[in-house]
Formats: C-alpha cells, structure tokens, sequence
C-alpha cells in the first residue's frame, strides 16, 4: 500500500476540478457565442424591426441588439413582393381587416410601408407584401413596437 499524503490528494483535486471548470466555462462560452452569432440579426442598429427576405425570418432589436427572434415569417409572392429597404412604423391595428382582400382578418396589424404591415397570418404561405407572422409573434411584434419606430427589410 502506497501512502500519499492528505494535502497532495487535495492539490489534486483542486487542479483537476479547476481543469474540468474551466473547459466547460470555455465549451458553454463557445456555445453562447455560436447562439449569439446565428441569431444576429442583419440589419442596422437603429432598427426596432429586422426582415431578411432570403431567410424568411425576423428579429426585433434594441441599439443593434436582438431582444426577440429570429423568428418565422412569410413576405410577399413574386407577384407582390415585400419592398426591401428602411421604413417606418405608420399606425397599428388590433383587430384590422384587409381593405384590398375582401375584408380579411390581420389582427395584431403594425403598418410599415403604406399598406404592407406585420400581422399575424399562415407563415406556410407567401403574402401580398405583409409580413406573415405566428399569432404568438405577432402579439410580441404588436406590443412592442410604436409609430415612429423603424422597420428594415433587407434582401
């Protein structure tokens, strides 16, 4: 029997724990930062709302920071596209209903480029220029932005 003394034992354990705490600091950092940079959304720091057409997703931000999303959307059809570019949140409507499509529902309604809005609408089918969000996305959507803040779609 080989005998070690108390204080080598605790040596040894601390190192190896202090090992094993900072790999797994290292390997959640890693994960975090992957997160952090998949859900980034690409558009300027002074937007509230954030589209990207070629992914069919949104976020909304705070100073270039995203606070929600990136979530599913569903923008305008080729024969109706939505317009990318930096606009500006017009009005807001609860319980709106399409003017243009034989009096259709658009609850949670947030107008951005004339008659184009975010509302809450199937996310499986393109739109006539909206932006199709889930009925859970689009209540945050409505509830958080306001008229005057800024809205950019981006291709």
């Amino acid at each position: 029997m080989v005998r070690v003394p108390v204080t080598t034992i605790i040596r040894t354990v601390r190192t190896g724990a202090g090992a094993l705490l900072g790999a797994a600091t290292l390997l959640l950092a890693g994960t975090a930062s992957a997160s952090a940079a998949s859900s980034a959304a690409p558009c300027i720091s002074t937007a509230r709302a954030c589209v990207d057409l070629s992914t069919q997703q949104a976020w909304l931000m705070r100073d270039g920071d995203v606070t929600y999303g990136p979530v599913p959307v569903a923008t305008g059809k080729a024969s109706a596209p939505t317009d990318p570019g930096i606009f500006h949140v017009l009005w807001k409507d609860l319980h709106h209903r399409s003017s243009e499509f034989h009096n259709a529902p658009m609850p949670y309604s947030v107008f951005f480029n004339g008659g184009d809005a975010f509302h809450q609408d199937n996310v499986a089918v393109r739109s006539n220029g909206c932006v199709h969000l889930t009925r859970s996305a689009a209540q945050t959507f409505y509830n958080t932005l306001h008229v005057g803040d800024v809205v950019q779609v981006v291709r």
